[in-house]
């Protein structure tokens, strides 16, 4: 079946325009979803959109996710301004995130991809479950 979606006929003639003219330099799709995409990112987005966090509550509420990971995931958002780390002057120090305007205007749409995973996950489930009986071994 052949979808017909003229928002992503322009956006794959920006994308081919964009890689065109720079070269080498990554293309903007790509290197978005390089960080939207990873592992851990869209979780800790979400948990920073309703309010504003402590490192250890993320941690805490994140889960699988390890202090290294967290550390790394969130110098990541806050390199791409999608996230803002504030340290408070206390004893000990305390070390607070939230979403920057940028942040924010991404989490509308990642509330969308995340409520259509889960609500095409069990069908998603058993296509695999499907393909993995019928593929032969390798």
């Amino acid at each position: 079946m052949k979808v017909t979606f003229d928002p992503v006929t322009t956006i794959l003639r920006e994308i081919d325009r964009s890689q065109e003219t720079s070269g080498e330099a990554p293309c903007p799709v790509r290197d978005v979803l390089d960080r939207t995409g990873d592992k851990w990112s869209v979780q800790v987005l979400l948990r920073l959109a309703p309010k504003p966090e402590r490192f250890n509550a993320l941690l805490r509420s994140v889960s699988g996710i390890s202090q290294r990971m967290l550390t790394v995931t969130l110098k990541g958002l806050e390199r791409d301004g999608l996230v803002e780390r504030t340290v408070f002057d206390t004893r000990p120090p305390s070390v607070e995130y939230t979403l920057t305007p940028l942040g924010a205007s991404l989490i509308e749409h990642l509330a969308a991809l995340a409520n259509w995973a889960i609500k095409n996950e069990p069908q998603i489930s058993k296509n695999r479950a499907a393909y993995d009986n019928e593929a032969p071994a390798p």
